[in-house]
């Protein structure tokens, strides 16, 4: 199919009588940035922003969410699918808000990936904001993990959507963290190549004293360390994390153990694939809350043309399973086809470590009726 013919292919799965999520996950799943550009610019659901960037309606937002709740037959094909899974271990039948919830799955992840960039990480953020201290990680995934121009973007597309600016949200945030997060969403950083490696080792040093000889906590309202986390280039604070090691004879991660802000902060900048592989195996546990189960659809989406590649060759690396293995273990239906097709977009170009049968039909039941619970 041609692109235009796949906007209106599109168009008519959605098209006011309920939602085809199978033709619908066929076609989003293969389309890549610039289709779904097209898609945004060619659709009723998107109109396009001062701030240039096309923005989704709200009233779009309702109207999709009532057309997945629209017929019985959608919410009826996740139950009979997971009680059939269930029997084996006498699990009970699943309620109709428990299918509700699994479609409301669906079409998050749906509408997620069809978002501009801009506005998909504006409404993590002020979704972040909003629910509090708890979620401020977020806060520093998008700032620490996106470009100088999509941080960027990002801010424009709050002040669209909000009509307010992040730094001011942010500067009103009652926690220890608020002048670290201030700052890394306010910033915009150098990304080129030139690193001064004299200048690296000195702040290592520094970095290294002020860590051995001050309140932990206290880091995260450090001037000095502020500063540097949130104005060096990514490359450039690579050299001090590698400096540290060097000169202190650890790993700076491990110094930072008790003070997760900072060392989330430092990872996602200097090692994300490792970051964001710790948040979808964290994401796909079988006792997990519902806010964390939300990132595996997050990552997914955010990173797939990004640098999702490396991302699941560090899963595989570090947890020796496939992440597309993990999801089909927990996830349902065609939010699960939805999940796998995007990681099939660059399976071909990624080497999965081989794993033994570990777990019985049973297990993988129990936990895919999990992703269902309230």
């Amino acid at each position: 199919m041609d692109p235009p013919d796949d906007v209106e292919a599109l168009a008519k799965a959605v098209s006011g009588f309920g939602v085809d999520e199978d033709s619908m996950i066929l076609l989003l799943g293969k389309w890549h940035s610039e289709q779904l550009r097209s898609f945004r610019k060619r659709t009723q659901f998107f109109s396009e922003d001062e701030r240039l960037f096309e923005r989704l309606d709200d009233n779009q937002i309702k109207f999709l969410t009532k057309e997945f709740l629209r017929f019985k037959p959608s919410r009826l094909a996740y139950k009979n699918e997971a009680c059939g899974q269930a029997q084996a271990d006498s699990i009970s039948t699943l309620t109709n808000q428990q299918a509700d919830r699994a479609l409301h799955i669906v079409e998050n992840a749906v509408v997620q990936w069809t978002m501009h960039p801009w506005e998909r990480d504006a409404r993590l953020a002020h979704e972040a904001i909003t629910k509090g201290p708890q979620a401020y990680g977020l806060l520093i995934e998008i700032a620490c993990t996106r470009s100088s121009e999509e941080l960027l973007g990002a801010r424009k597309a709050y002040q669209s959507l909000f009509h307010q600016s992040i730094e001011d949200v942010a500067s009103r945030i009652q926690c220890i963290e608020r002048k670290l997060l201030v700052a890394l969403v306010s910033s915009f950083r150098y990304e080129g190549a030139r690193v001064s490696h004299s200048t690296a080792r000195l702040e290592a040093r520094t970095l290294g004293v002020a860590i051995k000889t001050s309140n932990k906590m206290n880091l995260i309202e450090d001037d000095t360390i502020v500063r540097m986390l949130t104005i060096r280039s990514k490359l450039h604070l690579k050299a001090v994390v590698k400096f540290y090691k060097e000169i202190h004879g650890r790993d700076i991660y491990e110094d930072l153990e008790s003070v997760m802000s900072l060392k989330e902060t430092i990872q996602c900048l200097c090692n994300p694939q490792t970051y964001f592989s710790k948040v979808l195996i964290d994401a796909l546990k079988d006792d997990t809350k519902d806010d964390t189960k939300e990132a595996l659809t997050r990552v997914i989406v955010t990173r797939n043309n990004v640098d999702m590649k490396e991302i699941v060759e560090e899963f595989n690396k570090q947890y020796g399973v496939p992440l597309s293995r993990k999801i089909e273990e927990v996830a349902l239906g065609n939010y699960k086809n939805f999940l796998l097709s995007l990681i099939d977009r660059i399976k071909e170009k990624t080497t999965e470590i081989p794993i033994m049968e570990s777990s019985t039909e049973a297990g993988a039941s129990g936990l895919k009726m999990l992703w269902l619970e309230n």
